[in-house]
């Protein structure tokens, strides 16, 4: 599947005494992912909010394998796994930089009409571009 990779840097604010990340910060991670493969593929969530689409989470999963630490350059693989006509799903693979996999995870978003908070389809651009994927 077609994948999109970012790189992060740890912050001291993202970790705990030990210097660990702390675990809610990895949906951070993962967002910063989606939206990048997203950005990447012409996708940009302010046109979607500017055009009355929000694309929430409505399931997120993590398996930690191995702790992130403070200062630690991250590569964070962005994978688009699959989409219906309302849903998109993206796994994710965090790495260290001794290529380590630390993180496991996954996502699935639904497309909803911000005026009446029920799911759509997305507009015929965003599909063109996901069918091209």
């Amino acid at each position: 599947m077609e994948y999109h990779q970012t790189q992060i840097r740890v912050r001291y604010s993202e970790t705990d005494q030990m210097r660990v990340v702390y675990h809610g910060n990895y949906a951070q991670y993962f967002e910063i992912g989606r939206v990048e493969w997203l950005r990447n593929k012409g996708i940009s969530y302010k046109w979607m909010e500017d055009n009355g689409i929000m694309l929430p989470v409505v399931s997120l999963t993590m398996n930690y394998k191995k702790s992130a630490r403070y200062d630690e350059l991250l590569t964070l693989k962005t994978i688009l796994k699959n989409r219906t006509t309302v849903k998109i799903e993206f796994d994710y693979e965090l790495y260290n930089e001794k290529e380590e996999l630390l993180t496991t995870g996954n996502s699935i978003l639904v497309f909803v009409d911000m005026k009446s908070g029920k799911p759509i389809s997305p507009p015929q651009n965003i599909i063109d571009i996901l069918n091209r994927v």
